[in-house]
């Protein structure tokens, strides 16, 4: 089975499904259909909720089978987070996990060295 493609291939926006076909049935609805907050994530994005949703969201067992250590685990989540519109809290906060995900995230050049002091200096 192919994936549908969630961005436009030439100028990276958000595709728009207009039309939807029943497998059984054949019937059709045609409109300007949203895919959810899901299908806006990258398919990296989406491999990751689903290795987390298969681990049970133990992010413990994330890291395990992706290989990745826990604060990047935890930053890649609260990324995904974002990515669908909400609010995270913490762990950036003062702990020393909180701090070096901070510096992983800077290291993987997810975010500036002003905006890991500030993520720094908020704590």
């Amino acid at each position: 089975m192919y994936h549908a493609p969630t961005e436009c291939p030439v100028c990276n926006h958000d595709m728009l499904v207009t039309r939807m076909v029943c497998r059984n049935c054949g019937s059709a609805l045609e409109g300007r259909l949203g895919l959810g907050r899901l299908f806006q994530l990258t398919p990296e994005q989406r491999h990751f909720v689903e290795v987390f949703i298969r681990c049970e969201g133990k992010l413990n067992r994330v890291q395990e089978e992706l290989g990745l250590s826990y604060p990047t685990v935890r930053g890649r989540l609260e990324d995904i987070i974002r990515a669908m519109g909400y609010d995270v809290e913490g762990p950036e906060d003062g702990s020393e996990e909180g701090r070096r995900g901070v510096l992983e995230r800077l290291a993987r050049q997810e975010i500036s060295a002003d905006e890991a002091l500030e993520l720094m200096q908020q704590s």
